[in-house]
């Protein structure tokens, strides 16, 4: 083989692989997608991710596939996904508590195990209304009834919450400091079992994402007292809000799609396309009307602009609580 010979062949070889590079890259996804669910069964990120898991595999052509990582408020899944390869395979569904994480380990002195930016935002899918409900074998009828026992029996009245400073504490305990009370404090490792919890009566109150808690509510199992948004819920019309009732509280429980950082752009813009697309369908549009849930879809740059700002109120919520 002469020098032209050899360098043509090289060329050529180059190019090919270049283009089976190219090829290897324009098929992602070849396999199953994981989608991280960091609570137990029952909670937020499991209700919105499962039937958006269920709208994206015929769009994708591969499985999606949720696997549930619950611990510490849901810090176990988010450590496990952070530490992922980028590489679009594993990907995470987390809700507003993931702004906090940090802002807590920095409050008792610690490292922290992860921080926002070791996530890229893809979407965010809904942003529904917090709830505060309480079970049907307490005598409470009006958030003043509760309020008012309350008052008269300082810590005796049970709360049941997603683990400590995750999303169902935080705007707990905001109410409780606007409203002045003491309530014992139950601590579950998610969504899901704290609910359990309430239902049991192992707990008399709890702060939920309507989506969460709708089922029951409309089970007449829950009494919904109030919720934490600026007007009032649409899939409740007939519960006060609690700036209605004089409380200056309000909170949110979003829903997001997150990738490790890292993740090429190629992935990361295959996601969006075709995480609109999953969002889109009727078939997913019809299980978030059926939870009580709203939709709310933020394209990667709008929910990134948001992710910041509402990173700011949760952790702001994380110091005015403090220690506990």
């Amino acid at each position: 083989m002469d020098r032209r010979q050899f360098v043509a062949g090289t060329a050529a070889s180059a190019a090919a692989l270049a283009a089976g590079t190219a090829q290897a890259q324009e098929a992602y996804p070849s396999r199953a997608i994981t989608l991280i669910n960091p609570f137990p069964p029952g909670g937020a990120a499991d209700v919105v991710g499962r039937p958006f898991a269920a709208a994206l595999e015929p769009i994708v052509k591969q499985p999606v596939v949720i696997e549930t990582k619950a611990g510490a408020a849901g810090a176990v899944g988010a450590q496990f996904a952070a530490a992922a390869k980028p590489d679009g395979y594993t990907l995470l569904v987390h809700i507003v508590s993931i702004s906090g994480f940090a802002e807590m380990d920095k409050l008792f002195g610690r490292q922290p195990k992860f921080t926002r930016a070791d996530f890229i935002p893809i979407a965010r899918f809904t942003e529904g209304p917090m709830v505060i409900v309480v079970n049907d074998q307490t005598p409470y009828k009006t958030l003043k009834d509760l309020v008012d026992d309350a008052k008269k029996k300082p810590n005796e009245i049970v709360f049941s919450s997603s683990g400590l400073y995750g999303a169902l504490h935080l705007p707990t305990a905001l109410f409780l400091r606007a409203a002045d009370l003491q309530m014992r404090h139950l601590p579950t490792n998610g969504g899901g079992p704290a609910l359990t919890a309430v239902l049991g009566n192992n707990s008399q109150v709890l702060v939920s994402s309507i989506a969460a808690a709708m089922s029951q509510i409309r089970a007449g199992k829950l009494r919904a007292l109030a919720c934490f948004s600026n007007k009032r819920a649409a899939s409740l019309p007939n519960v006060p809000t609690l700036k209605e009732l004089g409380y200056d509280v309000e909170f949110s429980l979003w829903v997001g799609l997150f990738a490790p950082k890292g993740t090429p752009t190629e992935i990361v813009n295959k996601l969006r396309t075709e995480s609109k697309k999953a969002a889109d369908t009727e078939a997913f549009k019809k299980a978030i009307d059926n939870i009580g849930d709203v939709p709310a879809y933020l394209d990667q740059p709008e929910f990134a602009k948001f992710w910041d700002e509402d990173a700011k109120r949760v952790e702001a919520a994380v110091q005015a609580i403090g220690k506990v």
